[in-house]
């Protein structure tokens, strides 16, 4: 059997830096199927996708919202020449109904023990039109190394410096953040994988860089040591989403090669102010991620807010509007509260206002999120910030050993794929 794996383009921020990071969903997916099936891959942000090739099956994995309009483009045109297209991933799980008009079957849920299943069926031609296995979580032990062996890797670079390998160490947030989906995808429960097995996914990642991508690796503390412990002879530096505000949990993590990490800036207290310093003191770079249009933002807040984002010296501010996803609290909100304005599926990325705010109009928000990027970025352009962040990592590599020059191929010739070179 023929399957092609297809990872669909979506519209990037205008203000961030061009770069794309190794898609971490569909190598996590790949990893469960089955290996006598013949398994093609496709990027569309870094490949161009072949539109006249004739797999048995395409499988759709989708992570934003704003990649599904692409997909639904995708999975029309090859389920008009009688392929059969099965969607996955976590932009699937949130828009389950409608994509089910583009798709001949549905998988919801995590794939790991259960994708067999969807191929058998599809070997005897009993395809369902849906599986749901939302809720009925498989055991982290079952988790496997991703199969990043799919990936064209020496595309994965930001000017010619290599990029970071994505990894995850856990499943499931025991918080219930308001903008956030994965009370709804993952659950609330920590579901941690063995540390043994991350530690070994980990040392066989050709790549010194990665990003540990869980929701929070603050979860539980006892847990969050064993691993930064296991991961110090490793050598590897690494990225994350928080770690807990703690003297010897930072202290591991910085020993452990944690080189920023994102924290979220929700206010200008004192203890975000702190929170900053006592990672920086460690070495550890941060770049805030910020929400505008809270209900207590209005235009003098969001100018405040950029300001102390300078004062307390940040390495990069990544700045989004508030976004209304679906089987988020903050959707269920503004539903009920009739402050939606459109599901244009596209323009949720998370630059675009696509409700009313409480204390301005869409159009102020929307001038507001420009004047936060300008402002953070009027001395030093994004680049350059990003930049001094990799001279940093580069200088702990050379002075531990470990720092590898990227060897970029120099036979093959490509160009990002881009909507004219495509069109359906």
């Amino acid at each position: 059997m023929k399957m092609k794996l297809i990872y669909p383009r979506w519209p990037k921020l205008k203000n961030q830096p061009e770069f794309h990071l190794p898609p971490h969903g569909p190598t996590v997916f790949a990893a469960t199927v089955p290996a006598d099936v013949d398994l093609a891959f496709c990027d569309e942000h870094v490949q161009s996708l072949d539109l006249n090739d004739s797999p048995d099956v395409v499988a759709m994995s989708v992570m934003l919202t704003c990649q599904m309009p692409r997909a639904w483009e995708i999975a029309d045109h090859y389920r008009a020449r009688k392929i059969p297209v099965i969607f996955g991933g976590i932009a699937t799980m949130l828009h389950s109904e409608e994509v089910m008009k583009h798709a001949d079957a549905v998988f919801l849920g995590e794939a790991e023990g259960r994708f067999e299943i969807v191929l058998e069926d599809l070997k005897q031609g009993r395809l369902k039109k849906v599986y749901n296995f939302l809720g009925d979580y498989p055991d982290t032990a079952l988790i496997g190394p991703a199969r990043r062996s799919i990936l064209q890797r020496d595309r994965y670079n930001f000017r010619g410096v290599q990029m970071v390998d994505l990894i995850h160490a856990s499943r499931g947030c025991r918080f219930n953040c308001f903008p956030c989906c994965t009370p709804f995808l993952g659950g609330r429960k920590f579901r941690p994988r063995p540390v043994e097995k991350v530690i070994e996914e980990m040392a066989g990642i050709d790549n010194n860089r990665l990003f540990v991508v869980d929701n929070s690796l603050a979860q539980n503390d006892a847990w969050e040591k064993e691993l930064f412990r296991a991961m110090i002879p490793l050598k590897k530096k690494w990225v994350s989403h928080p770690i807990k505000d703690d003297d010897e949990i930072l202290d591991l993590a910085a020993e452990a090669g944690c080189w920023y990490v994102y924290q979220a800036v929700v206010d200008t207290s004192d203890c975000i102010r702190q929170r900053v310093k006592r990672l920086k003191d460690r070495g550890i770079g941060v770049e805030g991620t910020i929400i505008l249009g809270m209900d207590d933002h209005d235009e003098d807040t969001i100018k405040r807010l950029v300001d102390f984002l300078l004062e307390i010296d940040l390495d990069l501010a990544e700045f989004t509007v508030l976004t209304p996803f679906p089987h988020s609290s903050i959707r269920e909100q503004l539903e009920w509260q009739g402050r939606i304005l459109h599901n244009r599926w596209a323009e949720y990325t998370g630059g675009d206002v696509v409700y009313k705010p409480a204390r301005m109009s869409p159009d102020k928000l929307q001038e507001m999120y420009e004047y936060a990027w300008s402002t953070f970025y009027k001395d030093e352009t994004k680049e350059v910030k990003m930049g001094r962040l990799y001279m940093k990592v580069i200088q702990r590599e050379q002075a531990d050993g470990t720092y590898r020059p990227m060897r970029l191929a120099r036979t093959r010739k490509w160009t990002p794929a881009s909507p004219s070179q495509e069109p359906l």
